[in-house]
């Protein structure tokens, strides 16, 4: 399947809609629907938006996941189980009143695909200099973690200048940032050191002592004292700019 037929066969079974009711509804035939849901047919996000809202899918979000992000970020089959648990679940007939109130209210935000999204998907924020977000990237969760660190401590870093390209990180590059509170010897990490905040390697020299390395257009390098540094975290990622 497509991910985009993906989304379209999963908010169907979500409405309990046959593949001949939805091409009822959006004026087109049986065959058609079930091609573009098993990927055989590839058609426009405009056009998924299209039959996604006809089904009764509306664009609105509270969670701010968007088509787009959702259909290029996520495999939708690593999610079938939960989707499979979710549709099965046995509900009292007056708890199903309430929940279809409810998703008739929220729009996508009480789908049951997007419910199974959010477990596996997270909304990182870009952070500039002065710790502002800045902008938002999906990153997907592998067993309740993102690069082994708590899904909601972890950032993106937006490197404000060159003094890292020497490290092969230049300005508006990314750096998924996971937290560490201690120096790690060899790693890139984003430290607090004289009120401002930088991306430095760390190398290690004593019990009180390390250096934050740089490099513009020549290497540079700062003894400073564990005391005066902050260590907020550690860069295990890098996205550049093309």
């Amino acid at each position: 399947m497509s991910r985009l037929g993906d989304l379209i066969r999963t908010e169907r079974v979500r409405q309990k809609m046959t593949p001949k009711q939805v091409a009822r509804k959006c004026g087109v035939s049986e065959s058609y629907i079930m091609a573009v849901e098993a990927g055989t047919r590839i058609i426009a996000d405009d056009q998924a938006r299209r039959i996604l809202k006809t089904i009764g899918l509306r664009e609105q979000n509270e969670a701010d996941f968007t088509l787009d992000d959702i259909a290029a970020t996520v495999d939708l089959a690593s999610v079938q189980p939960q989707l499979a648990k979710a549709v099965a679940r046995p509900k009292p007939k007056e708890a199903e009143k309430v929940a279809s109130t409810e998703e008739k209210d929220e729009g996508v935000a009480g789908s049951v695909w997007l419910d199974a999204l959010t477990s596996v998907l997270k909304r990182v924020p870009v952070m500039n200099a002065v710790m502002k977000p800045v902008d938002y990237q999906l990153l997907p969760i592998q067993s309740g973690r993102i690069e082994g660190a708590n899904p909601d401590k972890v950032f993106y870093f937006l490197a404000p200048d060159d003094s890292m390209r020497g490290f092969r990180i230049h300005s508006g590059d990314r750096a998924l940032i996971v937290p560490a509170q201690s120096p790690v010897d060899g790693a890139v990490m984003l430290v607090e050191y004289n009120a401002h905040r930088y991306l430095r390697k760390v190398k290690k020299l004593d019990g009180f002592q390390v250096l934050l390395q740089s490099y513009d257009r020549e290497y540079d390098a700062q003894t400073a004292q564990l005391s005066e540094v902050n260590f907020i975290g550690r860069a295990v990622r890098l996205e550049i700019n093309l």
